[in-house]
């Protein structure tokens, strides 16, 4: 049974290009191939799919190794159905992909992942064409402090961050990085300790040592958390730093070390563009920037290219071209992509009829436009991911109590300007005013006197002045004990205050960019992943308030 009432709520956007894709597209369409907001386009992109099937990798091995990677960490029937459907030639894909994060993340990784699922629904149901949907878990990434922590609301209502440690300083991708399974009963533990007692915290927490028991990365519990949760809705999971994937992608790679001159100048031509037209550049462009990552001793670098060599900004490994091709085809697994070129290789290895993206995400795929034209393909649709705020029953009722609307709590300044008028309204006394008279009223009195003092004594000045000082000290002393002693008399009011805001925008960020699903899944049960499916569709990714 859904428990939810939904509520449109639309949130300004930090990315004018992505606002500006979703609903101005006319303004930025020289950056990107598709309008998402137009049937037509839709049907363009799934010709343009069937036109050049030829310009990816065999469908037949890709379909192997997605059935190979799916059957240890995501093995639900529907998701075979759907690597079958891949593996046919004409079906299309909606992909979307992220890092792999601690329990999966924050809660916008679960948000992606359904909005992949109901963007390959409504595609299928639209063009009459079988599409299905893959998440893309972006392995290769070695940046470890984005992904080794996650928060949670604890039992006693705060938040509370879990942490889980690298026994290594190196680079690594985080597909690589190994760990032990003291690490992970480690973070059962504190799960068992923050988490309230519900009648499903149990279950969560056998589910989760059963797929750590058998996870030695955080890759492939990320993996098995998602299948977990969106197996049965078939969505196919891939690891983009899987060595058997990187076996089928030589030949893309080897077009990127080839054409990377041109890719080059395709960047930086954007980049200019957009700056011109006074977009700031979210992703790094650089002059002589290869635009490819390598693992050099167990340590992933960016390459540059100096004089016509590829190496890194430290110099510890060089390669010419032909040097850096032949390694490529010795040491496949040794190369990845940075964030300029992963879409030019999803594109090259998957049939994407859309991929799913976060604003950040579609503002800096605006860079990659003149690229994907320089490598021979089209951008796909590019399509936004739903976004939502849940509001339990608790805090809806404290909304209510204080009169409080959705652009009152979604800003942590309004929210706090919100609490302090509320505060004054119970200083019946009006301490602040009267405080302040007071004072007013006192130096008034005891200036003039202290000059009149000087008549007497030239030192009873700097005396009085001290005097006074120390008597308006004293004053603003019982001020603040009365304020004190006035939030004291509130406190129940404060902490409603409190509550909401750790609910709605806790350490002053959105929801879903902060919390963890366990959370949720603890209160709700399995069946909230349901609910959240069962919410209608909507392509354009507008913010949705879910009244719980």
């Amino acid at each position: 049974m859904n428990r939810m009432n939904i509520e449109q709520q639309p949130l300004p956007s930090s990315q004018p290009l992505a606002e500006a894709m979703i609903h101005n597209y006319s303004k930025v369409e020289h950056f990107y191939e598709y309008d998402l907001t137009r049937r037509e386009e839709w049907s363009r992109r799934m010709e343009w799919l069937k036109q050049s099937d030829d310009k990816r990798v065999d469908r037949i091995k890709l379909a192997q190794v997605l059935k190979d990677f799916n059957k240890e960490h995501n093995p639900h029937e529907a998701v075979m159905a759907s690597i079958d459907l891949l593996e046919q030639e004409g079906t299309a894909v909606i992909v979307g992909g992220q890092q792999s994060g601690l329990l999966t993340g924050p809660l916008f990784v679960i948000y992606k992942a359904l909005s992949i699922i109901k963007a390959a629904k409504e595609a299928q149901e639209k063009l009459s064409h079988p599409v299905v949907p893959v998440f893309w878990i972006a392995g290769e990434d070695h940046d470890w402090d984005e992904v080794d922590h996650t928060y949670l609301l604890s039992a006693d209502q705060q938040i509370k961050r879990i942490r889980i440690a690298k026994r290594s300083e190196q680079r690594t991708p985080v597909s690589q990085v190994k760990v032990m399974q003291e690490d992970w009963e480690q973070i059962a533990e504190e799960l068992d300790t923050l988490l309230q007692n519900t009648e499903f915290k149990s279950g969560l927490l056998d589910v989760y040592r059963t797929l750590a028991s058998q996870s030695h990365t955080l890759t492939e519990c990320f993996a098995k958390l998602i299948g977990t949760l969106f197996g049965r809705f078939g969505l196919i999971v891939m690891d983009s730093a899987d060595p058997h994937l990187r076996q089928l992608e030589v030949p893309v790679f080897e077009g990127i070390i080839k054409q990377n001159d041109e890719l080059e100048q395709a960047y930086l031509r954007a980049g200019k563009e957009l700056a011109a037209g006074g977009f700031s550049l979210q992703a790094d462009v650089h002059e002589g920037g290869a635009n490819l990552f390598y693992v050099h001793e167990g340590e992933r670098k960016l390459l540059f290219k100096q004089n016509g060599v590829f190496t890194d900004r430290k110099g510890t490994c060089s390669f010419s071209a032909d040097e850096l091709l032949a390694e490529l085809h010795a040491h496949p697994e040794r190369f990845s992509n940075n964030v300029l070129t992963r879409p030019l290789m999803q594109d090259s290895v998957l049939p994407v009829l859309g991929t799913v993206l976060g604003a950040g995400e579609i503002a800096y795929w605006a860079l990659t436009g003149k690229a994907f034209q320089t490598f021979g393909i089209q951008m796909p649709i590019l399509v936004p991911r739903e976004s939502f705020t849940m509001i339990d029953g608790a805090v809806q009722r404290n909304m209510e109590k204080y009169g409080l609307e959705w652009n009152d709590v979604n800003n942590k300044d309004s929210l706090s300007d919100k609490r302090e008028a509320w505060l004054k309204e119970q200083d019946h006394l009006h301490l602040e005013e009267r405080f302040a008279e007071i004072k007013s009223s006192f130096e008034a009195m005891y200036n003039p006197l202290i000059e009149q003092l000087g008549t007497v004594q030239a030192g009873l000045i700097k005396l009085g002045g001290a005097n006074r000082d120390k008597i308006m000290e004293q004053i603003e002393y019982l001020r603040n004990k009365a304020v004190d002693a006035l939030a004291k008399s509130n406190d129940s009011g404060i902490r409603h205050f409190e509550r909401i805001e750790q609910s709605v925008i806790p350490m002053g960020r959105l929801q879903e960019r902060t919390y963890n699903a366990f959370y949720y899944l603890n209160r709700y049960g399995w069946s909230w992943i349901d609910e959240l499916a069962g919410i209608p569709y909507d392509v354009t990714g507008t913010h949705r308030i879910l009244y719980m």
